[in-house]
């Protein structure tokens, strides 16, 4: 079905693996669009409850984009470039109600960390290498990176490593909150699956209304607290709420129907 991407769907856990091994997974447009395909597939199935997003191999999530496709490219070209990219994955992601964990397995370079950065949160492999090295190219990030990287790590650490072009390793990037784990190469996806399996037990509904309330915090000219109100007073109207708050009155273990 694609050609550069894996997927496969277990236990209300869809795995998407970028997997163009001999180019260290870098992005082109056809992965770009396949990763649109596969997510847009995940979070419309009602079996899956939380995404998991890799790369395939030991040594790259993602080592970026691939710059041979847009060596030549004008400056509305260059622009466009960017649009279409932050429209289809990137800012598609970061919006998804279904939660997206990425598990950042080895190099995470320009629009790879941006890609991991797109994701609700991220965790590392010990080997993970992280950074956004565009300005070395005359370039800068354009799928986001400039306006992630600093809510995620605050301004002066993002400008230091856009401005270096430099990498920083996994426990660097755990130490500055840029991921939330770091373990070994062999227990990055079973982490990935057991952080899927906490979220699986809560309700989907509310945490769909989660996601959009704490993006709306990063919105320009959105008040957060006023999605906050709406989220919350909509959530009274599920058959999640009903659910949840009768099991916690009956003192029993919920069980959400996602709806």
């Amino acid at each position: 079905m694609y050609n550069n991407i894996l997927t496969s769907q277990e236990d209300g856990i869809t795995k998407i693996t970028i997997n163009r091994p001999s180019k260290l997974n870098a992005l082109n447009k056809e992965t770009i669009q396949e990763l649109h395909a596969a997510f847009r597939v995940a979070d419309l199935d009602a079996a899956t409850k939380a995404i998991i997003v890799t790369g395939s191999g030991e040594k790259a999530f993602v080592a970026g984009a691939d710059i041979s496709e847009f060596a030549d490219f004008s400056v509305s070209e260059g622009g466009k470039l960017a649009e279409k990219g932050q429209e289809l994955l990137f800012d598609f992601v970061a919006n998804l109600s279904t939660p997206v964990i990425a598990a950042v397995n080895g190099f995470a370079l320009g629009g790879g960390l941006e890609l991991a950065m797109a994701a609700h949160f991220r965790i590392a492999s010990d080997n993970a290498k992280m950074g956004l090295p565009e300005v070395s190219l005359g370039v800068i990030p354009g799928y986001g990176g400039t306006q992630r990287l600093p809510q995620l790590v605050g301004k002066g650490r993002a400008m230091e490593m856009i401005m270096t072009a430099g990498m920083i390793d996994a426990n660097q990037a755990m130490q500055y909150g840029l991921v939330n784990h770091v373990t070994t190469q062999e227990e990055l996806l079973p982490l990935a699956e057991k952080l899927a399996g906490k979220i699986m037990r809560n309700s989907s509904v509310a945490i769909a209304a989660a996601i959009k309330s704490v993006n709306a915090a990063f919105e320009d000219g959105v008040n957060g607290f006023k999605v906050e109100i709406e989220q919350f007073g909509n959530c009274f109207g599920t058959e999640d709420f009903k659910e949840g708050t009768t099991a916690f009155l009956e003192k029993r273990k919920a069980d959400f129907p996602g709806k």
